[in-house]
C-alpha cells in the first residue's frame, strides 16, 4: 500500500514524485508507460532532430482526419519516456502572459491568477542569469541561455529589427512582446528535462518506487473512492497497487482523460455506448481540447551554413567532450512574440520560432540543400476540439478531433494568414539578402488570400501544445472536470495534475506552465493532508 500513486512520469509527474516523497514517512509509486530516459539523443539538445524517428520514446498519436485541413491526419508526438514531453521537446522556457492566468481565474480557476502562480514559477526555476522579481535561481529546473547559436538565427533577429519589430531580452518579462533568443531548459549544455531536474536527484529514496513500461488500464475503487490503479508492464499481466491517500493522474492532455473514461468517469452516454458502466457523469472529460496550430514559411539558403549542412559525428564528439558547439543547440534558437493588428488586448497574439534548417512535416520529410524555416502560431485559438474513446480497450488510442479552424468568426484562419504575412515581411528585409534563396513554402505564386488559405489547409501542423481536456472550474460549471484544487468532481481520492487542467491555452509553450501547475498542486496536496 502506497500513500500516493502518480500515473505518468512526465513534466508534472516527476515534480509530484519529488515533492511528495520529500517526507520519508510518505510512500509514493510513480508509473510510467514508457522506458527510462537513457538514450543519449534525449540528453544532447540537438538530438531532438533524431528523436523524431524514435518510436520507443513517443506515443506517436495521429488525429482523426481534419476536414478543415484537407482531411489530413496530423501527427501529434507526445513523450512516452521518463520526463514525458520535456524529454523530447525543443526546451523553450516560456510562461505565457500574466493576463493569461488572470483569465484562468475569471474562468473559474480560483487561486490561479498571475500573482498566485508567479511564486511557483520562481520556486521551480534555477535561471543562469540569477534571481530577480520574476525569476528564481535555486529551483530544480535549470533555465539557461543557449551556448551555441547558428549565424542565421542572428540574421533573423537583425531582420526582425529592420522590419520595425521590438527586441526582447526576456520573453518571460511582464512585457512579452519582441524578438530575441529563447532561454532553454538546459544545464551545462545538456537537456534538463523534468526527469533530470526532479526525478533523478531523488530516485534512490527508499520511499519512492518508479516502474517504467507500466501502462495504467483502470482506476480501482472502494465504494465511491478511488483506492488504487490497475496496470500492465510491457503489455504483460495485470497488476494492482493501492493508494491510502490519493491517486494522481499526470498523463497529459490525452492520457489522463482516457484513463478517466476507461474507469467510468466522463460523458455517461458515450461510456455506455462502449460498454463502460458510468460511475461519475462528467461531460467535460475529453472536451475543451485546444492546441496551437502552426504554419511554416520556408526559404532556400544560398550559403551552406544551416543545420541542413552538418557533420553529425563531429557535432556529437564535440558535444561529448566539451559540452559545446551545435550539439547544445535546441535548433529553434530565436523567435518572438508579436501583437498584431488583430489583437484584442495588450497581449501578443502570434508566436514565432525560427529554425536555421528546412523543416517540412516536423522534419520527417527531408528537403535537399540548405534552408531556413519560420514557424508562426496563433496564441489564443478559438476553435475547440474533443477526445473520444474508440473502444473500452485501454491499449487502443483515443480518437483525437482537434477541430482546427472551426471557430464561427474565422478568427483562427485570419491569425495564421497574418502569421504568413509577417514571416514574409521579415524574410524580405536586407539582413537576409546574402542568404535568401527561393521561397519553398508557400511559394512565389501564393500571393492572394485564397491561395494562402489553401496553403494553410495543406501544410499547417501542431506545434505540440494540447491542453484543456480535464479543465478546472467552479462547482456550478457542468463542464469543469476538476475543482481549483485539481480534485476530480464527484470522486474521492483522485486528482488530475497536468496540462489537461488548463481552462485555456496560455500564450506560449506549455512545458513551464505544466511544471508550475505540479509545483502548486504538490503544495495543495501536502497542505490538505497536514490539515486532516
Amino acid at each position: 500500500m502506497y500513500d500516493y500513486i502518480i500515473v505518468g512520469a512526465g513534466s508534472a509527474g516527476c515534480v509530484l514524485a519529488n515533492r511528495l516523497s520529500a517526507d520519508p514517512a510518505v510512500k509514493v509509486l510513480l508509473l510510467e508507460a514508457g522506458p527510462s530516459d537513457w538514450h543519449p539523443f534525449i540528453h544532447m539538445p540537438a538530438g531532438i532532430a533524431k528523436l523524431v524517428s524514435r518510436k520507443g520514446v513517443n506515443w506517436n498519436y495521429n488525429t482523426a482526419p481534419v476536414p478543415t485541413l484537407g482531411g489530413r491526419r496530423l501527427w501529434w508526438p507526445r513523450g512516452r519516456v521518463l520526463g514525458g514531453s520535456s524529454s523530447i521537446n525543443a526546451m523553450c522556457y516560456i510562461r505565457g502572459h500574466a493576463r493569461d492566468y488572470d483569465e484562468w481565474e475569471q474562468l473559474g480557476a480560483t487561486g490561479w491568477n498571475w500573482d498566485a502562480v508567479l511564486p511557483w514559477f520562481k520556486h521551480s526555476e534555477s535561471n543562469s542569469r540569477g534571481a530577480d522579481a520574476l525569476h528564481g535561481s535555486d529551483g530544480p529546473l535549470a533555465v539557461s541561455d543557449l551556448r551555441y547559436t547558428n549565424p542565421v538565427s542572428q540574421v533573423f533577429l537583425d531582420a526582425a529589427r529592420e522590419a520595425g519589430f521590438p527586441a526582447s531580452n526576456d520573453f518571460n518579462s511582464l512585457d512579452q512582446e519582441g524578438f530575441g533568443w529563447y532561454q532553454v531548459t538546459q544545464r551545462n549544455g545538456a537537456r534538463c528535462s523534468a526527469a533530470t531536474a526532479y526525478l533523478r536527484p531523488v530516485r534512490a529514496r527508499p520511499n519512492l518506487r518508479v516502474i517504467t513500461r507500466a501502462t495504467a488500464t483502470r482506476l480501482v475503487y472502494e465504494g465511491d473512492r478511488v483506492s488504487g490503479v490497475a496496470y500492465s508492464v510491457a503489455g504483460r499481466g495485470i497488476f494492482c497497487e493501492g493508494a491510502s491517500r490519493e491517486v494522481i493522474l499526470s498523463g497529459g492532455a490525452i492520457n489522463s482523460p482516457q484513463l478517466l473514461m476507461l474507469s467510468g468517469i466522463g460523458p455517461a452516454d458515450e461510456l455506455r455506448r462502449l460498454g463502460i458502466e458510468p460511475r461519475t457523469n462528467l461531460p467535460g472529460v475529453g472536451a475543451n481540447l485546444q492546441d496551437h496550430l502552426d504554419i511554416c514559411t520556408l526559404h532556400k539558403c544560398t550559403q551552406p551554413v544551416t543545420y541542413d549542412h552538418t557533420n553529425d559525428v563531429s557535432i556529437a564528439l564535440q558535444y561529448l567532450f566539451t559540452r559545446s558547439g551545435p550539439g547544445t543547440s535546441n535548433i529553434a534558437e530565436s523567435g518572438g512574440f508579436l501583437r498584431t493588428r488583430l489583437a484584442e488586448d495588450e497581449r501578443p497574439d502570434l508566436q514565432f520560432h525560427f529554425v536555421p534548417a528546412q523543416l517540412d512535416d516536423h522534419g520527417r520529410h527531408r528537403l535537399p540543400g540548405d534552408g531556413f524555416t519560420l514557424h508562426a502560431c496563433a496564441l489564443r485559438p478559438r476553435s475547440r476540439g474533443r477526445l473520444l474513446l474508440q473502444s473500452n480497450n485501454p491499449l487502443d488510442a483515443l480518437r483525437i478531433e482537434p477541430e482546427y479552424l472551426t471557430d464561427s468568426e474565422g478568427y483562427d484562419l485570419k491569425m495564421l494568414l497574418e502569421g504568413v504575412r509577417v514571416s514574409r515581411e521579415i524574410f524580405a528585409q536586407p539582413a537576409f539578402d546574402a542568404y535568401r534563396g527561393d521561397e519553398i513554402f508557400p511559394g512565389e505564386d501564393a500571393v492572394d488570400d485564397e491561395r494562402l488559405t489553401q496553403f494553410i489547409r495543406d501544410k499547417a501542423e501542431t506545434i505540440y501544445h494540447p491542453v484543456g481536456t480535464c479543465r478546472m472550474g467552479r462547482s456550478d460549471d457542468a463542464q469543469a472536470v476538476v475543482d481549483p484544487e485539481l480534485r476530480v468532481r464527484g470522486v474521492d481520492g483522485l486528482r488530475v495534475v497536468d496540462a489537461s487542467v488548463m481552462p485555456k491555452l496560455i500564450g506560449g509553450n506549455t512545458n513551464a506552465p505544466t511544471i508550475m501547475i505540479a509545483e502548486r498542486a504538490a503544495d495543495l496536496i501536502i497542505t490538505a493532508q497536514s490539515d486532516r
